[in-house]
């Protein structure tokens, strides 16, 4: 009596992959805006396809043994394999998984050679704190020269450097910025000629999860003889700008009963005359001199912007965006003067962005957009009111500010470069994936650090996107703002930082 031979049972793994397709189509044609959330759905269900694969080959396929054994063999083989080649590196931020070599090679300390005769004019001024002078993103006293294929820029140094996210402060030839190094975290200034380690400040603190990773966020705030800086787990401490030796110190978190936010605290201080002003909470302010505090503002759960001084309705506020409310202060006594609720669901990074006309852009992304608010003052009241203007899904800043430029705003949507009219919102176009990285209005062009750690130079103009230029700086991703301190390009991330002298008109 002779068996017949049974035949492969494919149904089942054409049912596998047909279900796969469609979840991913569905996802990406919901009508949802979270781009993370339908990369990491996309994800999981191409990890659910894959066992549920093995499971049939196993069990329901019907081939031969030996070929089950081999195949779950390849497989096996393939998984140790990359384990053993690839360690996981956290998330991009569009919260795709990130995998890199184990033995990736690490940077080495370089130098440029910048004695040669066409190097381009030296220009140095201060860079004090986030953001630049105003905390707005923008530099007005240059002019780049954009022809870097005749005149490009020259490096002046690059090495290693610690983890994680913060950006770099600069007064004259200082540059100080934070970083991790094992149980420590530290508070390093470094000679922006040299990239030589002046000094080092160190506390023992360490903020670490699997999603938000390791290190610092926040950027330095100098003033005059002191530097104010922020730590992931809420230090506060306030150092001499010329040792680095500590005048005084505290938890943000700890003295004010509240709780840091998950992926680390992120909020650079704010100085305004005698006060340094932080997020803990809501917004508070302590006495720069001794560290007392000066007052309290309204009570919110912290998020990941900072506090910033704005003139709007004709009154100097601090604003600040912390999670599901925008808040102005009164910057003298904390008197809050207007408060606007904001989705409580997503969270909040990117700085709101002052308009002319006592108009305020705020933005965040999953899903939300931008939302643009007046802001006025009753005459007979003094009381102020704020109204939307309008409100757009195609501009959903995660981590970058958006930056105001003749009556049009630019930013990353989900990390693709947009232009908008101010006006109504309107976009003009949307173009260029640069990923979630940082931008910087240098007089009338747009410097972009990608978050694969390119410079991209974009022209400020409404009717199409126009690159100038472009360069890879650093490697690794690449979430830190980058400084500019006269033509000096300061720019790191959680492994190298560098310094780039730019051409100058």
């Amino acid at each position: 009596m002779t068996l017949e031979k049974k035949s492969i049972r494919l149904w089942p793994l054409y049912i596998i992959v047909s279900l796969a397709v469609l979840a991913i189509i569905i996802v990406w044609l919901m009508d949802a805006g979270h781009r993370q959330d339908r990369v990491m759905l996309t994800q999981m269900i191409l990890i659910i396809a894959a066992i549920l694969g093995i499971v049939w080959l196993m069990v329901l396929s019907r081939v031969n043994w030996r070929i089950r054994l081999i195949a779950f063999g390849v497989f096996a083989f393939t998984v140790v394999s990359f384990a053993a080649l690839f360690r996981f590196d956290g998330f991009s931020g569009d919260l795709a998984f990130k995998f890199e070599w184990r033995w990736r090679k690490a940077t080495q300390r370089s130098v440029g050679s910048l004695d040669t005769q066409d190097t381009p004019t030296h220009l140095l001024t201060d860079f004090p704190q986030f953001l630049g002078p105003n905390r707005d993103a923008t530099v007005t006293n240059i002019k780049l020269n954009t022809d870097w294929e005749n005149t490009p820029p020259k490096l002046v140094w690059k090495q290693p450097i610690g983890d994680r996210w913060s950006g770099f402060a600069v007064v004259g030839e200082s540059a100080i910025t934070q970083e991790q190094e094992g149980e420590w975290e530290k508070v390093v200034c470094y000679d922006l000629l040299t990239g030589q380690e002046k000094w080092t400040h160190k506390d023992r603190a360490r903020y670490y999860t699997p999603l938000g990773r390791l290190g610092p966020r926040a950027t330095p705030t100098i003033d005059g003889e002191r530097v104010f800086t922020i730590g992931s787990t809420g230090i506060l401490n306030c150092l001499d700008f010329d040792t680095g030796n500590q005048i005084w110190t505290t938890n943000i978190f700890e003295e004010n009963n509240a709780e840091p936010p998950p992926w680390g605290v992120s909020v650079s201080p704010l100085v305004y005359q005698n006060l340094v002003i932080v997020s803990a909470g809501g917004a508070v302010a302590y006495y720069k001199e001794t560290g007392d505090i000066a007052w309290k503002g309204q009570r919110a759960k912290s998020a990941y912007s900072s506090p910033v001084l704005l003139t709007l309705a004709g009154t100097e506020q601090i604003v600040l965006f912390d999670h599901g409310l925008v808040t102005s202060h009164e910057p003298t006594t904390g008197e809050l003067l207007w408060e606007q609720p904001w989705p409580t669901a997503v969270e909040c990074v990117a700085q709101p962005t002052p308009l002319p006309g006592g108009k305020l852009l705020v933005s965040t992304a999953y899903g939300i957009g931008t939302k643009l608010f007046q802001i006025s003052k009753s005459n007979q009241s003094e009381k102020f009111n704020v109204n939307l203007i309008w409100e757009t899904i195609f501009l959903k800043a995660k981590f970058t500010t958006i930056i105001y430029y003749k009556d049009h705003v630019y930013g990353l949507d989900d990390g693709i470069f947009t232009c908008l009219n101010s006006v109504d919102g309107t976009r003009k176009w949307k173009r260029g994936r640069y990923g979630h990285g940082q931008t910087i209005l240098i007089s009338d062009v747009l410097l972009v650090l990608t978050e694969d750690g390119k410079v991209v130079l974009l022209e400020t103009n409404p009717a199409s996107h126009q690159e100038l230029a472009q360069f890879q700086v650093l490697s690794g991703q690449t979430w830190n703002n980058p400084a500019l301190a006269g033509n000096y390009l300061l720019v790191r991330n959680n492994r190298e930082a560098a310094c780039y002298l730019l051409p100058t008109m």
